[in-house]
């Protein structure tokens, strides 16, 4: 998820709710009919419902996705012994994770603001710097790349990262005529590489911190393995930016690229660099977007860049109590006949995450339940006591394992917190020095999270991505980009999991607790 720590005691408050969840645990645990393994039934049915309607039928529609959760939810509960009252806790419980929470938190921040940099011209000013440039299809997606990869390790929020830049970056990457899966693929991608190296980042804090490390000396350790991987991937951007068309936009593509292109939305950089500057320094990450929003605001304004109805209207009926006196306000509109409504780039950039916030808290509970039923518990017996039989394998069943897990959980927070036990557990049998253990965790994690077509990383995106017909009058629905088509191209993220894959069976970088002892777990 990679958003910013919450406070200086983020540290404690991780550890804390670990120690909570493995009380609750065993206090109040749900037995199946089939046993421990039916507890995974509604996340189980849950993808299998999302790759049916993803890949199969063609449907990218979050909403149905909520349908196959609820569903899940509701069949699983009919294999639970005994009173079904635990389970229906456990739903509720599930749904009130912090994990949870932040995710949603920094999508709904983070839509506002790419919403009204938008607004503002900020794809104008990208479209002009790119033609100034020279920057065209076969560079854009790789450039794309590299740019997300700083912004998300620069604020430590993947997730805002991609929202930013499927808002802004992508009908930019449209018009210079570059293929529209490749260049999601980048965005995920640079996602993936803030995500990892972020220190501010809650996956990097969960890592370090569950496998007693301090979070300077994993980020330091873990360089090396991201940076081989994001160099094979810019230059498979490149190659593939010019091998793979673009999609024909309708008109005269130089015409529209000459009208949406203007400088002065350039100033948004400025609304970026806010950002950035402010969570760098150590500030919430709700903080820091928030300067930025205010910041692109004032931008707007200042520079009519935009109206402030573009950025908030009320339209009210004619008969409203305050309708008339409230009428002479820019962010106020008299309508007769009319529908009542909000509008704006405050209310759409929230308002679009709505269906994707309901489907995460939702997919959390699923995975409480597996808890509380002992299926992470039985996949760590299996993984213990059959697979990590030596180094080598121990390390590999850390891959294979954060994958498993992130195929089932789909906030990469929540998947890292519930496997990060585990990954102790079979790393201290062998020894394995907790940098090496937090390296696995982290970058399967932060990789698999922006891969799997139901994960967090991607729908979010995707929802970003669907708003877009509605923002630009040439964006058409055939430039909305299936989260299933998107699979293959996440180089990074395939290129990081493939890089532990090597390091697990070669020995690259390995390190045992007697090589490097790890500081005073650092509290941020």
């Amino acid at each position: 998820m990679a958003v910013g720590p919450p406070d200086d005691d983020d540290g404690d408050d991780i550890e804390q709710e670990l120690r909570e969840g493995d009380a609750a645990r065993d206090e109040n645990g749900i037995d199946f009919y089939g046993g421990r393994g039916m507890s995974a039934f509604p996340i189980a049915f849950f993808i299998a419902w999302a790759i049916v309607q993803s890949g199969l039928l063609r449907i990218g529609d979050t909403a149905g996705l909520v349908a196959g959760m609820l569903i899940g939810l509701i069949i699983g509960m009919l294999f639970v012994k005994g009173s079904w009252k635990t389970y229906a806790n456990t739903v509720f419980e599930g749904m009130t994770q912090r994990v949870a929470a932040t995710a949603i938190v920094a999508w709904l921040w983070a839509g506002m603001f790419a919403d009204t940099i938008q607004a503002g011209g900020f794809v104008s000013g990208l479209v002009w710097a790119a033609e100034a440039a020279n920057i065209g299809a076969t560079l854009f997606p790789a450039i794309t790349f590299l740019l997300a990869g700083l912004l998300a390790t620069g604020i430590g929020t993947g997730y805002g990262t991609t929202i930013a830049f499927t808002g802004l970056f992508f009908p930019a990457g449209i018009l210079l005529q570059a293929n529209p899966v490749l260049l999601f693929g980048a965005i995920l991608s640079g996602a993936v590489f803030g995500d990892n190296l972020a220190p501010v980042s809650d996956t990097t804090i969960v890592s370090a911190v569950t496998q007693d490390s301090d979070i300077g000396g994993v980020v330091a350790s873990r360089f090396k393995y991201a940076i081989v991987a994001a160099v094979i991937a810019f230059a498979a951007y490149v190659v593939a930016g010019g091998a793979m068309e673009g999609i024909s936009v309708a008109g005269d593509p130089e015409t529209i690229l000459s009208d949406r292109s203007e400088s002065t939305g350039l100033v948004h950089l400025l609304s970026m660099g806010a950002v950035i500057v402010t969570a760098v320094a150590g500030r919430h990450i709700i903080e820091a977007i928030s300067w930025g929003i205010i910041v692109a605001v004032i931008f707007n304004l200042a520079f009519g860049l935009s109206s402030a109805s573009d950025i908030l209207l009320f339209e009210t009926p004619s008969d409203a109590p305050l309708a008339d006196g409230l009428s002479g306000l820019p962010i106020v509109e008299v309508v007769d006949g009319g529908e009542a409504a909000v509008s704006g780039s405050i209310y759409s950039g929230a308002q679009g995450f709505f269906p994707l916030i309901v489907l995460t808290l939702l997919i959390v509970a699923g995975a409480q339940i597996m808890i509380r039923g002992g299926g992470f518990e039985a996949i760590q017996e299996f993984l213990l006591n059959n697979v990590a039989t030596s180094v080598r394998r121990a390390e590999t069943t850390m891959v294979g394992g954060t994958a498993l897990v992130n195929g089932m959980i789909t906030i990469n927070t929540a998947a890292e917190i519930a496997i990060a036990p585990y990954i102790s557990r079979i790393g201290e049998n062998f020894n394995i020095n907790g940098y090496r253990r937090a390296n696995i965790l982290d970058a399967n994690t932060a990789a698999l999270g922006y891969i799997f077509p139901w994960s967090g990383g991607v729908l979010v995106g995707y929802t970003q991505i669907t708003q877009l017909p509605g923002e630009y009058d040439w964006f058409t629905q055939a430039m909305v980009v299936n989260p299933a088509d998107v699979f293959l191209y996440v180089f990074h993220g395939w290129l990081l999991v493939a890089v532990f894959l090597v390091a697990a069976v070669t020995g690259f970088g390995r390190e045992y607790v007697h090589d490097r002892e790890s500081e005073e777990v650092a509290r941020l």
